[in-house]
């Protein structure tokens, strides 16, 4: 289930709100620019569904949202699970990759199809966490300080949406931050 865990900037022990309540989680990211809903589930992604039949199932929706917020260019990331030792090194050298805080110089809009991922967001001396599942779409403005954990076995497939061909290119803060906030399978392991 989605989730959002507000902690200070200064100390992730902090923790200002945790919540998985859809309606909290968009009242806590709307004033930060942060645009969260959540899309019904179309297909069921497998393995062998491929990115085009991923796309098309959602069509409408992201015809509706290019045209919205002029978006041109549509594409699909993903990654699952194989019980290879090549796989698992593949895996883990694009989790470091993205563990670190970045900035990208346009929006960051992201449809989860299937699986998990968080997205960490460093905003006025915060850091929302943003556990995205299956259904949601979140919107990261561009500037943002932010990183992103797929956790250690990611599986996960998401459309993304962009304005260029090189939207996605991150620009690195070279900050440590995100080495003190707890990691993707942490934040779910939390009972609060």
């Amino acid at each position: 289930m989605t989730l959002l865990q507000v902690m200070s900037a200064e100390d992730a022990e902090t923790v200002v709100l945790r919540t998985r309540d859809e309606a909290e989680i968009t009242r806590a990211l709307e004033p930060q620019g942060v645009a969260f809903q959540r899309w019904p589930l179309r297909i069921q992604v497998t393995s062998d569904v491929d990115s085009d039949a991923l796309l098309g199932a959602y069509e409408a929706e992201v015809d509706e949202l290019c045209a919205q917020q002029g978006l041109r260019l549509v594409d699909v990331a993903r990654i699952h699970v194989e019980d290879t030792p090549q796989w698992q090194e593949k895996a883990d050298k694009a989790r470091s990759t993205f563990l670190e805080e970045h900035r990208h110089a346009e929006d960051e809009v992201r449809f989860f199809a299937h699986g998990t991922g968080c997205f960490y967001l460093h905003l006025d001396g915060q850091v929302f966490a943003v556990v995205c599942e299956a259904g949601d779409l979140l919107s990261v403005p561009a500037g943002t300080p932010h990183w992103f954990d797929m956790g250690p076995r990611p599986e996960f497939a998401a459309i993304r949406f962009f304005e260029k061909e090189d939207g996605w290119v991150g620009d690195f803060t070279g900050e440590p931050i995100a080495q003190h906030f707890p990691r993707l399978d942490a934040l779910l392991a939390d009972n609060r």
